[in-house]
């Protein structure tokens, strides 16, 4: 392995580390995990929730799952790739889920990307968190520019009993309360490191220590190179980083680190702990 993805024994003994939300899947990763997809276990990382997109990538998630032991699967319609389309993909999903219960996500509201339609995001988001509520599992948010819609339809259709992650949240830290009314955990990426990015550090910080958990969001969502200091020569993220992102994460709320890895651990299974063995 090359010396740029090797960890200090140090480093790997304060784990188990675990990403609540990333991407193994993308291609952009393809030949790290060809080359060191075991090694990631080696880096203290337990367990990855691995968040499909769109039924195109759906199987590839589904192969991490089957090839790696820390890989939990999780399948959704990202608000990117909804189109009039959307009920085929939702009623694919539901297939999935009948042949193998897995988390939602990634779905979500979306106002950022170009000629969305919030109206058909919406349709296929309600399909989609229902089909949570029928099931009792949770699910991963994705929300741009819509945090005001997305609160006013979880209160609608809440509650969610068995929880939701907003990964990455980006949202006023006014509006903190009132999704913590409603079950939220709020997870952070290295992203949020960024000099640009102290408003988004203060919501976290609005969090209670029992609703916050870590991402990657890998490939994307690399912070700076002294949180996230791995990554590939396409730019991609990578799962080491995890690393930093706690050490990050610890020191913004004033935690000792390892304190901080046992608060993250009980957090994560007690939202995703069925599929943690």
């Amino acid at each position: 392995m090359p010396a740029d993805f090797i960890r200090t024994d140090e480093q790997i003994e304060l784990g188990p580390f675990y990403d609540v939300h990333c991407h193994y899947q993308d291609a952009r990763m393809n030949s790290w995990f060809a080359d060191y997809g075991e090694t990631v276990e080696g880096f203290g990382i337990r367990k990855a929730v691995v968040n499909g997109t769109k039924p195109e990538d759906w199987n590839d998630v589904a192969k991490l799952a089957s090839k790696f032991g820390y890989v939990i699967p999780s399948f959704g319609l990202h608000p990117w790739f909804v189109d009039d389309t959307y009920g085929d993909a939702i009623s694919e999903l539901e297939n999935l889920l009948d042949q193998s219960l897995a988390p939602i996500g990634e779905i979500g509201l979306d106002r950022w990307v170009q000629d969305y339609d919030i109206e058909l995001q919406k349709s296929a988001f309600v399909s989609q968190l229902m089909l949570a509520k029928r099931k009792k599992i949770p699910v991963t948010i994705h929300c741009l520019r819509a945090w005001g819609l997305l609160l006013e339809i979880l209160q609608e259709e809440g509650p969610l009993d068995a929880g939701f992650l907003l990964h990455s949240y980006g949202g006023p830290v006014e509006m903190v309360p009132r999704f913590l009314d409603i079950g939220a955990y709020f997870s952070i990426s290295g992203y949020f490191a960024s000099e640009d990015k102290k408003s988004k550090r203060e919501a976290f910080r609005a969090a209670p220590l029992d609703r916050v958990l870590v991402e990657t969001d890998c490939p994307d969502m690399l912070g700076p190179g002294s949180v996230c200091p791995e990554r590939l020569n396409n730019g991609a993220n990578v799962p080491s980083n995890l690393i930093g992102i706690y050490e990050f994460a610890a020191e913004l709320l004033g935690m000792n680190s390892i304190e901080f890895r046992k608060i993250v651990e009980s957090n994560f299974l007690r939202l995703f702990g069925r599929w943690v063995n």
